[in-house]
């Protein structure tokens, strides 16, 4: 795979939201504002980013028994310098993403990417990984904020839209309209696939999986 491939493939071919079903908790969580689900997506892919190029560079010198703590440590440290910038540069938006902020530590995207990515290749390819897929991140929090902001309380980036703001949608601002708008999404995007023959391909397997070497596969 060449690296513009490797960069896009996270736009909607593999997109981690809409294709691999990765951080969806996040996704709907904080696509209330278009706001919060850019500030969001930036954190998650400087995360993705800084984690993928720590891992890539040390995958040769860490253990095979404990890399996933290894992952852990990086991972999280990215996560708290980015919680510290936040807080003293953007603290509204801080404010805003609350818990989801520092839980980005356990999203499935970025340990998603260490384990099948990162571990395996390159630090330049994992970088590049890393923004690919953080853009598609980025991209669907985006689109699912923008819906359901827009139809459910008539504005976008808090900007008060008219006619929509007086003729409103609310159950689009509540938890069963972010299921709808992110169901339409998902349709949509395998729409988009089927139309160009290609079907999303899911790098996950007996292959990626780590216990794959003690595994007889049985019950996969």
């Amino acid at each position: 795979m060449n690296k513009l491939s490797n960069l896009t493939k996270g736009i909607i071919k593999e997109n981690p939201v809409l294709v691999l079903l990765l951080g969806t908790c996040p996704a709907l969580a904080v696509s209330t504002q278009a706001s919060n689900a850019i500030g969001m997506g930036i954190a998650t892919t400087f995360v993705l980013l800084g984690s993928n190029a720590a891992i890539s560079l040390f995958r040769n010198i860490i253990p095979d028994k404990v890399r996933i703590p290894c992952y852990i440590v990086f991972i999280s440290g990215f996560v708290t310098l980015v919680q510290m910038i936040l807080e003293a540069y953007a603290y509204s938006l801080h404010q805003s993403l609350g818990i989801y902020l520092p839980l980005i530590t356990v999203n499935c995207i970025i340990f998603a990417r260490a384990e099948v990515y990162a571990n395996k290749n390159t630090v330049v390819n994992s970088a590049i990984d890393a923004l690919g897929m953080g853009a598609g991140f980025t991209l669907a929090l985006f689109t699912i904020a923008s819906v359901r902001e827009i139809i459910g309380g008539g504005t976008w980036f808090g900007t008060e839209l008219p006619v929509l703001i007086d003729n409103n949608i609310s159950i689009f601002a509540m938890a069963p309209g972010g299921f709808v708008v992110f169901g339409c999404l998902i349709a949509a995007v395998n729409k988009i696939l089927k139309s160009k023959g290609k079907n999303p391909k899911k790098e996950f397997g007996c292959a990626n999986c780590p216990s794959a070497s003690a595994c007889k596969k049985g019950g996969c």
